[in-house]
């Protein structure tokens, strides 16, 4: 039997015969109650695995608290399997997809762990797509997706609205690059998941959105690959109250990765991927392209801000004081939005000393600025707000070039010399 630490329950696995060698790929089946589906589905990923998959591999049968003969048939089945592709079962006495795949995939032996839907919805021809860039080494997850535009997809309009909706929600709320987050189709090389499921706190559905949002900030790679998939009409998930777990489960770990509860950096420095985060150009620091044109966007909407706030200001109290409490404002949300969108720092670590730094590139800015207005006034007394806004834009980009320079310091070259002391960059 093996253990588990904490209040999980610890996963039985079913042993048949003699220990066999551990295979390249672990496909996992998470099961609660399908005594009817079960034996269908092994069958047939069975004959996939041994016909069109020219690795190693095992099934795992995973049992959540199965309540009917789903069990029994899956010890049957692993009984009767051969030494071309065993298969084994596990058993939880706790449901839950999420805790099924979590304690399976934890303790594989595999070098790439894999999963699918008991009723295969997903047409098995793309598994071999799905691991081929796992075992090459290109990538580190791998989902399938069913809004590819190349994908073929057989479901309800109600299904369909939902998913989307879904999915749109993670691009805008958590900033989510991957397609299909809810895919019954996912594989990961099982280095990687040992490093993060003990950080995936789901037990359900909300299991795979967890792992991807968790993948995507550390900086792993993950593949997509386009599937052919049919909607089983029988399927007994509440997409209702699916959806709204999920929703819950996006606010949780936001509010995870926004207070800084997640080990993204540490996990990043033992498994991300090195990125270099834009295009390169002959004589540019790494990275360093794409900060430029985030930087470029985050300070159009801070120059729109000042603006704004400089004409409503003005008329109260006066360029200087204007200018100096639009600047303060604004100075606060542009550090904010450059340490988070321009540079990919998150949590609270170095957050004081960062605003801290942020102020000080402010006030350059203003000395820049109010020393722009002097001239400006002493050279053209009756000038007009208009033409204030007009010096003080200008001022403001010879202030932005240094701020870029600043924060760019004590974002990335700080945070790299504190890797490797031994080799500070310069940027």
């Amino acid at each position: 039997m093996t253990t588990t630490t904490g209040p999980e329950p610890a996963a039985v696995p079913v042993q048949n015969g003699p220990a066999r060698p551990a295979p390249l790929l672990d496909v996992v089946v998470p099961v609660y109650n399908e005594e009817d589906d079960l034996t269908a589905c092994v069958d047939r990923l069975h004959d996939h695995l041994v016909s069109q998959v020219p690795y190693p591999a095992r099934i795992t049968i995973a049992d959540n608290a199965s309540t009917d003969r789903t069990l029994q048939i899956a010890r049957r089945l692993a009984a009767e399997s051969g030494e071309d592709c065993p298969v084994r079962v596990v058993h939880l006495d706790l449901k839950g997809r999420g805790r099924a795949l979590n304690q399976v995939w934890s303790r594989s032996d595999a070098q790439i762990v894999a999963y699918c839907d008991v009723d295969l919805s997903t047409d098995l021809n793309a598994l071999m797509p799905l691991i081929a860039p796992l075992v090459s080494g290109h990538s580190d997850v791998a989902i399938g997706t069913r809004l590819s535009r190349s994908a073929q997809v057989t479901r309800g309009p109600k299904r369909e609205f939902i998913s989307r909706s879904y999915n749109l929600i993670l691009k805008v709320a958590m900033g989510a690059h991957f397609s299909d987050a809810q895919c019954g189709f996912k594989a990961i090389r099982t280095d990687v998941a040992r490093q993060l499921l003990p950080h995936v706190h789901d037990t359900g559905w909300f299991f795979d959105t967890e792992l991807l949002v968790l993948a995507e900030r550390v900086g792993l790679r993950i593949a997509e690959v386009p599937v052919d998939w049919v909607d089983d009409p029988d399927s007994s998930v509440d997409i209702v109250a699916t959806a709204v777990a999920d929703l819950k489960g996006c606010a949780r770990i936001g509010w995870a990765l926004a207070a800084g509860r997640l080990p993204v950096e540490q996990l990043r420095r033992n498994i991300g991927r090195e990125r270099d985060d834009g295009p390169e150009l002959a004589g540019v620091p790494t990275g360093m392209t794409g900060q430029v044109i985030r930087f470029a966007t985050v300070g159009v909407a801070s120059t729109l801000a000042f603006a704004l706030l400089f004409l409503l200001l003005q008329p109260y109290l006066g360029a200087q004081a204007a200018n100096f409490l639009a600047l303060a404002i604004t100075a606060v949300l542009n550090t904010a939005a450059n340490r988070r969108f321009t540079f990919g720092v998150r949590g609270r670590t170095g957050l004081v000393g960062h605003h801290l730094f942020g102020w000080g590139v402010f006030a350059f800015g203003w000395l820049v600025t109010a020393g722009s207005l002097l001239v400006l006034h002493a050279a053209a007394p009756g000038a007009g707000a208009t033409v204030e806004l007009v010096v003080l834009i200008v001022a403001n980009l010879v202030a932005t070039a240094t701020r870029f320079v600043g924060l760019r310091w004590i974002f990335v070259q700080r945070k790299r010399s504190r890797k490797n002391p031994a080799q500070q960059e310069i940027a």
